[in-house]
């Protein structure tokens, strides 16, 4: 198998949305030893979580502050439109996208029929 950003089917980012992502920065960091980089988006800071340099996920805030502080994993598949096409047909319901994320990929969330939540994601392939 390569790397999990470019494996079909495999896990390759983990993403946290908290209505206090400064005090899970300092939970997670202090607990596991992660580093993090603070990108500026749109919407707000987005802590990329390093492990050895290598970005293995994600915390941000919470778009709406009801919505539950959770993780999500991300799937990488070859294609995240056909995914997206297959939720219901599957049973599942497409909760978002798909959407670009410049220079990253495109992704969607979605639940499955018993109401997980989990994303799908196509990264951008160097050339």
């Amino acid at each position: 198998m390569g790397s999990a950003f470019e494996t079909h089917g495999a896990v390759s980012w983990h993403e946290l949305t908290t209505s206090d992502p400064g005090d899970a920065v300092r939970f997670y960091g202090q607990l596991f030893g992660w580093q993090f980089k603070a990108m500026e988006m749109g919407q707000g800071t987005y802590h990329v979580i390093e492990v050895d340099g290598q970005g293995i996920g994600g915390i941000m805030a919470a778009a709406d502050v009801q919505m539950p502080t959770a993780w999500t994993g991300y799937v990488t598949v070859s294609d995240v439109d056909e995914v997206a096409a297959n939720v219901a047909k599957l049973g599942g319901e497409l909760v978002y996208g798909p959407e670009d994320i410049p220079n990253i990929g495109r992704f969607c969330w979605l639940k499955d029929p018993q109401g997980a939540m989990i994303a799908a994601i196509s990264y951008v392939q160097p050339e």
